[in-house]
């Protein structure tokens, strides 16, 4: 069998998040009707993580096991041609057996975009929050900093974020390599999180506490407090999923 290896980018708009489901539509079962088509083969698609109804991406990785011989560039030109305009595939090649979309990741980075000017232009709305209010970018970016290295995310971690079948001692500690806020201009801020790995809906869960920081509705110290709690009644909302993009799959 051989392991075919995908780079994908979507816009979640109206799709159902990433994983399969019986009636819904998603992108994982988009992708995996196609390749069943050209293939002739009932095709399992591994991706390297699940994505909520509405979020993006931009280099979402996946692998699947095929045991014919259609070439990648075959695979590159003829998915692109049957999948519709909201789903791309950015890069296909032959990888080794073993390879794994999600288990062989290293890490992961998602950005978060916020427009806080009175106006969103109708092209953005899909892809930023309107947030329209000033924000303490500073204050943000001290709580940011706070996140930075090893901490247990309780916190941040909605139900159903575990797989009960993995035993790999973690719980909901993980680590961020780095935690930025960054303004292209006056109206709009990125925030950005690159960590080992992330719990369900773990960045929504901070941005929507973060924004709170940068209302002045908390303080850095409290936020602190928030983290050390381990306890998901002490964060704030959820930031809404349009907002988000998986940039990017580190291997």
């Amino acid at each position: 069998m051989r392991n075919i290896r995908l780079l994908i980018a979507f816009d979640g708009t109206g799709y159902s998040g990433w994983q399969r489901q019986h009636h819904d539509v998603t992108i994982q079962g988009e992708i995996e009707d196609r390749l069943t088509r050209m293939t002739g083969e009932s095709v399992s698609l591994h991706g390297a993580g699940r994505t909520d109804a509405g979020v993006h991406a931009d280099g979402m990785v996946a692998n699947f096991h095929t045991g014919g011989k259609i070439s990648c560039p075959a695979f590159f030109q003829g998915l692109n041609s049957m999948l519709p305009p909201a789903i791309r595939i950015l890069q296909v090649e032959e990888v080794r057996p073993d390879f794994h979309a999600r288990f062989a990741a290293s890490g992961k980075q998602y950005i978060y975009r916020l427009h806080t000017g009175a106006v969103l232009m109708p092209q953005q709305r899909h892809f930023f929050l309107h947030y329209p209010a000033a924000i303490d970018s500073q204050a943000v970016q001290a709580c940011l900093t706070l996140l930075t290295g090893t901490h247990d995310f309780a916190s941040f971690e909605n139900t159903g974020s575990r797989d009960k079948g993995l035993t790999n001692g973690r719980g909901s500690t993980r680590t961020l390599f780095a935690a930025d806020l960054k303004q292209p201009n006056d109206y709009e801020y990125f925030f950005s999180f690159t960590g080992d790995g992330f719990l369900r809906q773990m960045v929504r869960n901070l941005v929507g506490t973060l924004l709170e920081v940068g209302r002045g509705k908390r303080s850095v110290d409290s936020f602190g407090q928030v983290l050390l709690a381990r306890d998901r009644t002490a964060a704030g909302p959820t930031a809404p999923a349009h907002g988000l993009t998986l940039k990017e799959v580190f291997y």
